[in-house]
């Protein structure tokens, strides 16, 4: 089971043909209109000097501002995201909030969740808009582990343990491959999972098949991305 980085190093390259219009919006300071007014306005440097041509060839070299402050380009971003209980992990729902509510309006364009953590589950989320990254980090082939902290109604047992090592046939005939679990020396009711796949409700299910109930859930890893312990439930950052 492979691990998985966040950002590969070519990913803040600029292309040769970026225009500066796209630049800025790139970097997250406006949508592609507004950013055209800025340019048009004269709020715009570049090397110091006022940019009204939108259509500017931004060189690797160049220095471009937006009234007054440094444009830092990203081809991507990527986000860690502890998710709290009630929130819906996808890009929009009518009735439910969703984990890309959690951020203000100048940043949610073109950002997803990489994976799914169900309604009452909490934990790490990966949020981004670079979507072959999160094919990466979600494709069966990547084989890429991902650790929950788990609580159970009943208490597990080594016997749990062992049919989680050998892989468990769900009710419905699902085969699932080998996973770990690790139960706590201290309460048998909680344990750590790791899995490195991620089927619908997958480990409620597999705990389901040992007679016992998930009580609470939470993703504490997705390959080699660990939750930051000082992060709290709703908060995020960007990576």
């Amino acid at each position: 089971m492979k691990g998985i980085s966040v950002i590969k190093s070519d990913d803040k390259g600029i292309s040769k043909n970026l225009r500066l219009d796209k630049y800025i919006a790139n970097s997250r300071a406006g949508s592609r209109s507004e950013v055209k007014e800025y340019i048009r306005k004269g709020c715009v440097t570049v090397n110091g000097e006022v940019c009204h041509d939108s259509s500017y060839h931004v060189k690797e070299t160049d220095e471009v501002c937006l009234k007054g402050q440094k444009i830092v380009y990203k081809k991507h971003v990527y986000y860690m995201l502890n998710k709290p209980s009630g929130v819906v992990s996808a890009t929009e729902d009518p009735v439910e909030r969703t984990v890309i509510d959690l951020f203000p309006a100048e940043l949610r364009k073109g950002l997803f969740p990489v994976g799914r953590l169900d309604k009452d589950s909490v934990g790490l989320i990966i949020v981004t808009d670079d979507g072959e990254y999160a094919h990466r980090l979600t494709s069966p082939s990547g084989h890429v582990d991902k650790r929950y902290l788990i609580r159970t109604d009943l208490p597990l047992s080594e016997e749990d343990a062992k049919k989680f090592s050998e892989g468990i046939t769900l009710a419905d005939g699902t085969a699932l491959k080998s996973a770990k679990l690790e139960i706590s020396p201290d309460d048998p009711c909680r344990a750590e999972v790791t899995i490195s796949e991620g089927k619908y409700h997958q480990i409620k299910r597999m705990i389901a098949s040992c007679g016992k109930k998930v009580i609470y859930l939470k993703r504490i890893s997705m390959g080699d991305i660990v939750l930051d312990p000082d992060l709290e439930e709703g908060q995020y950052k960007e990576l």
